[in-house]
């Protein structure tokens, strides 16, 4: 297509050509011609969001189930700012993502107008690409490598910088076509090499995580390690990689493992890494595997070769999507008989997610996890939840489902929970979404509940309320025993917060509570929370502040 028409009508034009169907927004002057646009644009959904950063949060997440960039918009200044939170977690969490900014005229640039901020020197730091459009005419170009930087290798954000008048601008320009990402093909050469050291491996285990995991990478991958035996972990917050179900899923890695699973990854000879960066966080500060690894032989198979010998020496590095990845294994020749450790280390998961009741609680979270897992489907429900000690009950007690089951962020990220529901709740409203989020979690973006409301979403927000910032008070208590200072919170009546932004309600402040108040949450359409009205004394799922005191 090549007519003439204003800058916010060609960018339109070429988001319905790349696909997409949604955009998450918080309006700003600097992009009404783009505004404009959209008005005439039945194809995509209009989300208006209540600040930015969960603007950005809707689009991290958005990305993750889609597999396509989450689109965001937002202006310049105080909502670039405010939406950069979501650009470090779309960063850290491989996430496809394309945040638009509306910028300053063009003429107007370098002189600290109103707003004005270097966006892409701000934003390249922390993105996998930044640029400004200074021409309209180029808008298609730009679109379709935002797409294919986004999505190619391993995904991430590309920031946009829109100057207001270019918008405005009516020229000609000729639509790019929908580009896919490219995909890695393996070199044949790999097939001996790869097969000869898992033959000879004792005691192998594979860690999985990363982006680009979908069915049919689960269940190849699921196939692959079941006929083998080997464990399979999941990354820090990747415990969707393949369905819980799989009688190879030997845990999570991350905070708070099973050290039962945390003795295999040590005790390993061979460890397979299939998407998964190996992070900070997976890997205990790198020190449960180290990026030497001695006495340890390293596969690791990631989609960007960037990524591959950047912090951990591979000892076999191979660039391929996962996916690639999980059908060239699942094709491998495999032994007669299946090494036991798989079924063991299942056996052993299983013990450790299985909740026992702590004598002296009133709320038992362990118990309440239990309740929701006789109640809901895991393939059939989203668990989305931002950062603190809350999210560990449901990390270590919850079956997880087949990929996008889990939207959790691997950057630590406040405030992520309620955000990604919206997204999920929009785009599978066919899925049971449930926001997990802490008092201080749920205070940084709480407001995006007017969103899910004028938007239709159903969805359950479980809201635990300890009074505090639970992970920094459990920090704090480590290093300065009973020396609180400005950890302890003041919270609102979160039952009637929701009540008051039009959503079903109710508290609950005992175990023998929770099981009913979710029955009733469940019958209900729409928007539905329950304040979970914890103790702080009960900082974690495997301690308490007492101990930590008495250590």
């Amino acid at each position: 297509m090549s007519t003439k028409r204003t800058g916010g009508r060609i960018l339109v034009d070429n988001l319905i050509a790349q696909g997409c169907d949604r955009i998450f927004q918080v309006p700003g002057e600097s992009f009404l011609a783009v505004l404009d646009a959209l008005h005439d644009s039945p194809e995509i959904d209009v989300v208006t969001c209540r600040q930015e950063g969960g603007a950005a949060f809707m689009a991290c997440a958005d990305g993750t189930l889609t597999q396509r960039p989450g689109i965001c918009f937002v202006t310049r200044g105080p909502g670039a700012t405010n939406a950069s939170i979501g650009v470090h977690v779309a960063m850290q969490d491989s996430q496809p993502m394309i945040l638009f900014i509306g910028d300053v005229d063009r003429g107007m640039r370098d002189r600290e107008g109103f707003q004005e901020i270097d966006l892409v020197a701000m934003f390249t730091p922390l993105a996998k690409l930044a640029l400004r459009i200074d021409d309209a005419c180029r808008i298609p170009e730009y679109v379709a490598r935002a797409y294919n930087v986004a999505t190619s290798g391993r995904p991430g954000p590309v920031v946009i910088a829109l100057p207001e008048d270019m918008l405005c601008d009516v020229v000609e320009a000729v639509d790019r076509p929908r580009v896919e990402p490219e995909r890695r093909g393996l070199d044949p050469a790999d097939y001996g090499d790869l097969m000869n050291r898992l033959q000879s491996a004792e005691r192998p285990v594979a860690i999985v995580g990363g982006a680009g995991w979908d069915m049919a990478t689960s269940g190849a991958f699921n196939a692959f390690a079941s006929s083998w035996g080997i464990p399979v972990a999941g990354a820090f917050r990747r415990q969707d990689a393949i369905g819980n179900w799989s009688k190879a899923w030997a845990g999570n890695l991350g905070y708070g493992p099973n050290p039962k699973l945390v003795a295999r990854i040590k005790a390993a000879d061979l460890i397979l890494a299939v998407g998964a960066r190996l992070g900070e966080a997976t890997t205990d500060g790198y020190t449960l595997i180290t990026p030497d690894h001695p006495g340890q032989t390293l596969i690791h198979f990631h989609p960007d070769p960037s990524e591959l010998n950047r912090v951990y020496r591979a000892d076999m590095a191979i660039s391929a999507g996962v996916y690639e990845i999980a059908d060239m294994l699942a094709r491998l020749p495999f032994p007669e008989v299946a090494d036991p450790a798989a079924k063991a280390a299942h056996a052993e998961w299983l013990e450790w997610s299985t909740p026992k009741p702590r004598e002296g609680i009133t709320l038992d979270l362990g118990l309440c996890v239990a309740a929701m897992r006789e109640r809901l489907s895991a393939p059939d429900t989203i668990i989305c939840n931002g950062a603190g000690n809350f999210s560990g009950w449901w990390h270590r007690y919850w079956h997880y489902g087949n990929p996008g089951t889990q939207l959790a962020p691997t950057a630590g990220a406040m405030g992520y929970g309620v955000p990604a529901a919206v997204a999920g709740a929009l785009r599978c409203p066919d899925k049971t979404v449930v926001a997990v989020a802490g008092d201080g979690d749920f205070l940084m973006n709480g407001q995006e509940l007017a969103t899910a409301i004028q938007h239709n979403a159903n969805m359950l927000v479980i809201v635990v309320d300890n009074g505090g910032y639970g992970t920094i008070r459990m920090h704090q208590e480590r290093e300065y025993p009973a020396r609180l200072s400005g950890t302890t919170l003041h919270n609102p009546d979160f039952a009637a917060l929701a009540k008051a932004y039009g959503a079903w309600s109710e508290a609950v402040e005992t175990t023998a509570q929770f099981a009913p108040a979710l029955d009733r949450a469940l019958a209900q359409p729409g928007v539905k929370l329950l304040h979970l009205k914890t103790d702080i004394e009960i900082i974690t799922n495997g301690t308490t502040i007492s101990a930590i005191r008495g250590r």
